[in-house]
């Protein structure tokens, strides 16, 4: 088993970290209501908890890498 699970952790889910529209906001140097317009747009995935949204950071990072374009 790899160092960095913890055995808490249920078998065979992989571990994911959630970042919270603000840091999603500040990560993207973007406002909270961009986060929220690309997140119920459908464009970035998020998994509501009671009244608030939690974004896996790796769709962040892939939702980045995507919307490169060339300008050129």
């Amino acid at each position: 088993m790899p160092a960095s699970k913890r055995d808490s952790d249920p078998p065979g889910l992989p571990q994911v970290q959630f970042l919270t529209v603000a840091e999603v906001a500040a990560l993207m140097r973007v406002s909270k209501m961009t986060v929220y317009r690309l997140v119920h747009g459908g464009e970035l995935p998020a998994v509501r908890v009671g009244k608030s949204f939690r974004v896996p950071e790796k769709a962040v990072h892939d939702y980045l890498q995507n919307a490169y374009f060339d300008a050129g």
